[in-house]
């Protein structure tokens, strides 16, 4: 029984590096990813300069890898009416250890006031795929009653090609209004051939869309008031090829600490996961606008593999930002950006 669980959670990772060549990985702390999530929430943010790092291991109790990291940086520029950024992503999976690694530039451009600001984005880079062909177990190296005969050399002959160099460009928008946020984000609008084989592969485009309502609790909360309570219910749709994936839920804010609980469900089998999250907002209310934010989450595995196989995902992320010395952008659109929404 014990040689049988391993070689079906074998087969489970091998699929699993196999089925997310044509899926990206999405966060379930997206809030604290907004580069990744959108090319147009580049420079929204109340300060001169944001850094954001998240991590997510899924499925940790599988003998394989899935894990994913996103890092930016961002410049809230008032003479570019927008920002600049770059973003780095990393993603390691599956027992053959395919490993992507992109890099890419952003620009946003905004236009509103007060009441409004729309924001558009593009984001362009390269991106590099590797695999490990002799991580990879074939039917000749299974025995029927046994499982993985440890050690075996399979015959099968794997594609020569184990590296791909690729260009990625991605655009996006997003709308505020008032208490209200609106995006739309593609990526890999070229679809970019990924195919180690020769056979061409394009990576589908990936498209997502965001909407978030800051609901005030206390009649005299409103825009820069981070003392006030809120409610902040929020759904992200993600839809890549003939996947899809559907995330609602809410956070409770109240000063520097905010607590969600979120559900989400995939095309494919229905309930995937229900989220819980935790953040504290620290250093806040310093002059020069700095805030470091410290997230933790936790998906439990609702979908048919379920939580006792695969011990659920955690994120962490961390997220700075500030003004300059001397800023002469500080509280400029009075809490207007998309980082007061979460």
């Amino acid at each position: 029984m014990r040689i049988g669980k391993q070689l079906t959670m074998a087969i489970l990772m091998m699929g699993a590096s196999l089925y997310v060549q044509a899926q990206d990985h999405i966060y379930s702390q997206f809030f604290n990813a907004p580069v990744y999530l959108n090319p147009a929430l580049t420079g929204q943010f109340e300060g001169d300069i944001r850094m954001n790092l998240i991590y997510r291991n899924q499925w940790s109790g599988l003998s394989g890898d899935l894990s994913y990291i996103s890092a930016s940086a961002d410049l809230n520029i008032p003479s570019f009416a927008g920002g600049v950024g770059l973003i780095f992503n990393r993603s390691s999976e599956g027992t053959a250890y395919l490993v992507k690694n992109n890099a890419a530039l952003t620009y946003a451009y905004s236009v509103g006031s007060d009441d409004l600001l729309v924001s558009f984005g593009v984001q362009a880079g390269f991106t590099n795929r590797q695999i490990n062909w002799n991580k990879l177990v074939f039917s000749d190296q299974i025995d029927r009653r046994l499982g993985y005969i440890p050690g075996s050399v399979s015959s099968a002959q794997p594609p020569e090609i184990d590296n791909k160099f690729f260009f990625d460009a991605a655009a996006g928008t997003n709308v505020i209004i008032h208490n209200f946020m609106l995006g739309l984000g593609v990526h890999h609008l070229n679809q970019p051939d990924e195919s180690f084989t020769g056979t061409v592969a394009k990576l589908p485009m990936r498209i997502t869309a965001n909407a978030s309502y800051r609901l005030a609790l206390s009649p005299y909360s409103g825009y820069g008031d981070d003392d006030g309570a809120y409610l902040i219910p929020s759904v992200v749709y993600y839809k890549q090829d003939k996947s899809s994936s559907l995330s609602m839920g809410a956070q409770f804010k109240f000063k520097s600490v905010s607590t969600g609980l979120w559900y989400r469900s995939s095309s494919q089998s229905g309930p995937d996961a229900v989220v819980f999250s935790l953040i504290f907002d620290l250093f806040k209310g310093n002059r020069n606008g700095e805030k470091l934010r410290l997230g933790i989450s936790h998906d439990a595995t609702t979908s048919r593999i379920n939580y006792t196989n695969t011990s659920g995902t955690t994120e962490a992320s961390i997220g700075y930002e500030k003004y300059f010395p001397n800023s002469g952008s500080y509280n400029k659109f009075n809490g207007l950006r998309c980082y007061d929404f979460y």
